[in-house]
């Protein structure tokens, strides 16, 4: 039973670490903005609604937010685990999962937080843009993004700094690199690989 939360700042990589490391535990990666992009191309309520928050570069509601998620750990495939990738985003969202956590008698194994510069960040960012064409990837939207992670989001690490639960990870650098500091320090912390 592992259950992960990735946290970072937009670009650091926590996409692409989710799903490599999702694999590597046997549990679901659980990412809300690929639940919201999906929403809306799909254009469901739920994706006409959050379109344009996502087009600010703004955070969606944590009504909406708390719900899909909620919803998507009583599944069966996160009863065993799973990895949060994108949630939660401010504290009052830390203070849903707490009580899904509660509810469900289970709790965070291990906050991996990943970090790199800004402009690093950046660069990634507006690769990301023209390889995906992402509309939420403009120069923009970028900064926006990156101003909210640092106003709403990053506080988030100082409460699961003081639970001891965070492991500090380096982002820079080849993908297999980052996978192997990632599972590495949570070898160390007791987690191991599904066997």
């Amino acid at each position: 039973m592992t259950r992960l939360l990735l946290i970072g700042p937009p670009g650091a990589g926590k996409g692409t670490q989710a799903v490599l490391l999702a694999a590597h535990f046997g549990i679901p990666a659980i990412s809300t903005g690929d639940i919201f992009r999906s929403n809306v191309k799909n254009e469901t309520p739920l994706g006409v609604e959050a379109k344009g928050f996502m087009d600010r570069g703004e955070y969606v509601p944590s009504t909406l937010t708390n719900a899909l998620i909620r919803d998507r750990l009583s599944q069966p495939d996160a009863q065993t685990g799973f990895l949060l990738d994108g949630y939660p985003r401010t504290a009052d969202q830390v203070a849903e999962l707490d009580n899904i956590l509660v509810e469900s008698s289970t709790r965070l194994d291990v906050v991996v937080q990943l970090r790199a510069d800004n402009k690093e960040l950046i660069r990634r960012l507006a690769h990301r843009a023209e390889v995906e064409g992402r509309a939420d990837d403009t120069p923009e939207v970028i900064a926006k993004r990156l101003d909210v992670y640092d106003e709403q989001t990053a506080p988030l690490i100082d409460i699961y700094v003081s639970r001891g639960l965070v492991a500090m990870i380096d982002g820079s650098g080849e993908i297999e690199l980052v996978t192997k500091r990632i599972i590495e320090a949570l070898n160390a912390r007791g987690l191991e690989q599904d066997a």
